[in-house]
């Protein structure tokens, strides 16, 4: 890894390095917080958590072959390298913004939401075209989670592509001050960690955060058609570039038609450049996605073309509106985590499915004071949009199964051949005999909740496979 010497890596993070001096100037070739992953040349850097302390693990790593640890103390006795440092958890960010300085990368940054991992996908498909391009895996788009991305760019990457997720007023100040984005892209502001965040507006403020760490000529990319981006008017002296249906974006979406499951078409024009795309992921939102990724890749230099074809052999990944064949029935995968807005969005699309429409539902999380009334009103969206079977999922979604009900028995006195079920059941134990019993060939099913409701059991038990 460029740059990354025991000596360099002490100053990155203001450290002392402890070790021979022969040592001092040899480049560790990776790093990693795990120590079963450590490999030789690795930098071992232990985190605290709530379980563990990888301080524990620091004599196996160098058994292993680690070329230097970080430590919050003194390691009496020990000969081999090290850095010593006031918290490990601080030193990992300022090594990884180190690292992304020395190398000559752009970083398209993207945040929002609702959408990010998707759009994240689209225009890392998009930039592939014509770029080596590094891309965020899995949920690593935390304090943790976007360095160890970092760690992985190389000197042959042209494009690093960088979800970065929020939850607290300053988690995007501690991002952005790492990621450092050349291009910033913005999904939408909705109703999400409302309990820290309080509402809309206060999203929108932490979101915008990372406009302050942008480079001078820096490009800002927004959803115009979302009322709270369109109030940004300009960036460091710099307007947005709006992307949407609207009149005022510059990026503009027309001719749709939503294919329900299997995707979406429409047309995507470019300022007085435009052409016809097929979206293979399900779902309106992501026309929004495809033409965030259209305007970056029109900021990169990419022709139609390449453009087009990015964003056609774009795919999901699963627990992100992923769908899944199981023999006669229909899975939409959409388990990594919900908010109001985005439970509306995949209730949207499994409403255009042929054969029962079943949605299997579980708690929100960090939506406020509101959160009762939120989830009840996601109960009422669900009957509205046509939904066969509404089956909640925790203590919280006891108030969805309560607004399902309502809006059911409400539809029921204007058209009685419409009928909704309505299950509530406070955990999981009992949801193997219901899918056992309830689902038969031609049905599709949504599954949806916080991540931390574990529903990934629920697609497994569903399409009995480990995921």
């Amino acid at each position: 890894m460029k740059g990354m010497t025991p000596e360099a890596l002490a100053g990155a993070c203001q450290g002392r390095y402890v070790g021979p001096e022969a040592a001092a100037n040899m480049e560790v070739i990776g790093v990693t917080i795990d120590s079963r992953k450590v490999e030789e040349g690795n930098l071992f850097i232990p985190i605290k958590g709530q379980r563990f302390d990888g301080h524990d693990f620091i004599d196996q790593v160098y058994e292993k072959g680690a070329s230097l640890v970080l430590s919050e103390k003194e390691l009496p006795g020990n000969s081999r390298p090290y850095i010593i440092v006031k918290s490990t958890r601080a030193a990992i960010r300022q090594i990884a913004r180190y690292y992304r300085e020395a190398l000559k990368v752009k970083v398209v940054g993207i945040s929002g939401s609702v959408g990010k991992t998707s759009t994240k996908e689209m225009i890392a498909s998009v930039l592939g075209k014509k770029f080596k391009v590094l891309k965020t895996e899995g949920n690593f788009n935390n304090e943790i989670g976007l360095p160890l991305t970092i760690f992985r760019l190389t000197e042959e990457d042209r494009v690093a592509v960088l979800e970065m997720g929020i939850s607290h007023f300053g988690d995007m100040d501690m991002l952005a001050e790492i990621a450092r984005p050349d291009v910033m892209v913005l999904t939408n502001i909705a109703e999400c960690h409302l309990e820290n965040l309080q509402d809309r507006n206060g999203v929108l403020r932490a979101k915008t955060e990372v406009f302050k760490y942008m480079p001078e000529g820096g490009i800002v990319i927004l959803n115009g058609d979302d009322d709270k981006l369109v109030t940004v008017e300009e960036v460091n002296g710099k307007a947005p570039i709006f992307f949407g249906f609207g009149d005022n974006a510059k990026v503009r979406a027309s001719k749709a038609e939503i294919l329900g499951i299997e995707g979406s078409d429409c047309d995507i024009c470019l300022g007085k450049e435009c052409f016809h795309v097929h979206i293979g992921m399900p779902g309106r939102h992501m026309i929004y996605n495809a033409l965030a990724a259209a305007t970056v890749g029109k900021v990169f230099g990419l022709s139609v073309s390449e453009i087009q074809k990015g964003i056609e052999e774009a795919s999901t990944i699963p627990g992100r509106s992923h769908i899944i064949h199981k023999g006669g029935i229909t899975v939409i995968d959409d388990c990594y985590n919900a908010n109001p807005q985005s439970m509306r969005a995949a209730i949207d699309l499994l409403s255009m499915a042929e054969g029962r429409k079943i949605a299997i539902l579980g708690d929100m999380f960090e939506l406020g004071p509101d959160e009762l009334e939120l989830h009840y009103d996601v109960g009422k969206y669900a009957v509205e949009k046509g939904i066969d079977y509404v089956i909640c999922v925790g203590e919280r979604s006891e108030y969805m199964g309560k607004g399902a009900r309502n809006a059911a028995e409400l539809l029921d006195s204007k058209a009685p051949n419409y009928c909704c079920k309505t299950i509530h059941m406070p955990n999981l134990d009992g949801m193997p005999d219901l899918v056992k019993s309830l689902l038969k060939d031609g049905d599709t099913v949504l599954v949806k909740a916080s991540h931390s409701m574990g529903f990934d059991r629920v697609i497994e038990m569903i399409t009995g496979e480990e995921l």
